[in-house]
């Protein structure tokens, strides 16, 4: 085994020690020592420099059947993580380089080198896997092109627009060819992002007035796409406002991942028969075959400064969770990102 000539004696882990009812509340939650773990054989040992908090987190801390194993009570929390290679019990691997892996929430993590990737940080900044070029811009990628069916000439509806997906799959569809590009965000600044920075066409602040006057003011012509990242009156407005064909993907729906009671549905799903419309949800997992192709198309995008992002990077592991539940208040614009 390899390893660097010296590491510290304690690794800081965030534990969920309960059950969120509603919105998570930082007792909930505790940040832990814990002993820097050796690699067993097949294992490195990787030095977090960046971890990811994510939506879909929310879902994990509940004990309900999904698509996610819950986190388990009393132990580290897991997430995207990037970070660097302190020690290696596995082939292939040196000490230095660096790696994308799943272990995040904590200080250093024993990863399996199978489900280790290798990433070139004078590529591409290291915080970038996480977001742009990494799961992140994959499931905007995916959910546009392949879930949504988007063609050239579409007019392409997206919530959550200032998001780290959002505000990728904009961009994507203006690089593509999309008619007319429509985002909704929580404030006037980011409607101003997307317009300014991101190339939107028009954007709107959905507390402003209901989103479906706001949408059917934006796109008087209606909608071929929506990419949903919110649901509730977001997926309501986008099929009042569906052409005939059009299609929906649905990423998320964050607006309902605190209520303790079931959201009620869209009162306006019969409309899809008229409209011969078509929902379908997806998880970017299924859809892995497409990241060399992502990788390759949007990569020179991303360096020539085509396609932007912005990341809103909080400091300190004892920050991750207040970072985590900046993400769902909506705080961040673009890909959250704590620094270790």
């Amino acid at each position: 085994m390899t390893d660097s000539p010296s590491l510290p004696a304690v690794n800081r882990e965030w534990h969920l020690v309960t059950r969120p009812v509603g919105w998570p509340k930082p007792e909930d939650f505790a940040l832990v020592e814990a002993e820097v773990p050796t690699p067993r054989e097949g294992q490195v040992l990787v030095r977090n420099l960046y971890v990811s908090v994510d939506p879909y987190m929310r879902g994990r801390m509940s004990a309900a059947k999904s698509y996610a194993e819950p986190y388990e009570l009393g132990k580290a929390m897991q997430g995207g993580a990037v970070g660097e290679v302190v020690a290696s019990n596995a082939e292939g691997f040196a000490v230095g380089d660096h790696v994308l892996h799943f272990l995040g929430w904590r200080e250093y993590a024993a990863v399996n080198a199978k489900s280790a990737v290798k990433v070139d940080p004078d590529a591409a900044p290291l915080s970038t896997y996480l977001g742009v070029l990494g799961m992140t811009g994959l499931t905007a990628y995916v959910g546009l092109l392949r879930t949504a069916s988007f063609k050239e000439g579409d007019t392409v509806f997206v919530s959550g627009a200032a998001g780290a997906v959002g505000s990728q799959v904009g961009q994507l569809a203006k690089l593509k060819g999309a008619a007319r590009v429509i985002g909704s965000a929580g404030s006037d600044e980011k409607v101003r992002l997307l317009v300014d920075e991101y190339g939107f066409d028009a954007a709107f602040n959905y507390k402003d007035a209901p989103v479906s006057e706001q949408l059917r003011a934006a796109a008087p012509d209606g909608i071929d796409v929506y990419f949903d990242n919110v649901g509730g009156d977001h997926l309501e407005a986008a099929i009042g406002s569906l052409n005939l064909n059009g299609r929906i993907a649905i990423c998320g729906a964050i607006s309902v991942y605190n209520n303790t009671e079931p959201a009620p549905g869209p009162k306006n799903l019969a409309r899809l028969i008229q409209t011969r419309g078509r929902i379908e949800g997806f998880l970017v997992g299924d859809h892995y075959d497409l990241q060399p192709k992502f990788v390759e198309e949007v990569g020179p995008w991303v360096a020539s400064g085509a396609l932007k992002y912005r990341e809103t990077v909080v400091e300190g592991i004892e920050n991750n969770l207040e970072a985590f539940l900046g993400v769902l208040r909506g705080d961040n614009t673009g890909k959250m990102i704590v620094k270790l």
